[in-house]
């Protein structure tokens, strides 16, 4: 009976799951401030008129063809890791705020989601005109079209909510979590709901740094937190 125990003993040492819970802390923690980086750094290079016309559009992305080509990769950043900061944030402040944080996450993880989806946007549209040399009249008339389309505004409006209110709430609940300092959640709170009011691009790409910084207060979280704090273990039956 006692060789049967310690065999069995062996075989479930020898065949021990994985502890993921290290690899999703740090990578959420790597994450974390990449979005809100990538796209202040967009704003701060780039003047686009975002209530401007398209043709105004066309002229300013005439003028910044290179630039835009090039952002439109570090765009690629916001777009990948945006939900996975936000879910960077809430895993250090639901231990203190499972409220605040529910309702930050209700408001954030749809809006971000379904504002991404509506493609390329304005910019995108006008530097693909500039790029291949399409008929003017005919994207404008495009992108009028586009803007009417029910779903692309409720998926806009959603996600400016998402930013405006849910990064507000995720950045009071960060800065009530007591796991790292309360500017880190201040930042982050004043670089969402800020965002929409910002009158220059410089201005905007700033605040955006600013919520770069409470973002990074996230990782700051997840990096002092304990395995156990973040998850609970993995069964170890096979």
């Amino acid at each position: 009976m006692t060789a049967t125990t310690e065999a069995g003993t062996a075989g479930e040492t020898s065949t021990k799951r994985w502890d993921d819970r290290g690899f999703y802390r740090k990578a959420l923690a790597v994450v974390a401030p990449l979005p809100m980086l990538a796209m202040g750094t967009i704003y701060l290079l780039t003047d686009m008129p975002g209530s401007g016309t398209f043709k105004e559009m066309l002229a300013a992305a005439t003028r910044q063809e290179s630039t835009l080509n090039a952002m439109s990769w570090v765009q690629l950043l916001f777009f990948a890791f945006l939900v996975p900061a936000v879910i960077a944030v809430a895993a250090v402040s639901r231990a203190r705020s499972p409220r605040l944080t529910a309702v930050g996450i209700a408001l954030t993880v749809p809006g971000l989601a379904l504002g991404c989806s509506n493609g390329p946007g304005d910019t995108g549209l006008a530097l693909l005109t500039v790029q291949k040399h399409l008929d003017v009249p005919a994207m404008i008339e495009l992108d009028g079209e586009m803007q009417k389309v029910p779903t692309a505004g409720v998926s806009s409006l959603l996600f400016i909510i998402g930013i405006v209110i849910g990064l507000l709430l995720l950045g009071i609940g960060l800065a009530r979590s007591g796991a790292v300092p309360v500017w880190f959640g201040l930042a982050l709170a004043f670089g969402g709901f800020t965002h929409p009011f910002m009158p220059t691009h410089v201005l905007a790409g700033i605040g955006l740094y600013v919520a770069a910084i409470g973002f990074a207060g996230a990782s700051l979280g997840l990096l002092r937190m304990r395995n156990d704090q973040f998850a609970p273990p993995v069964s170890q039956a096979a």
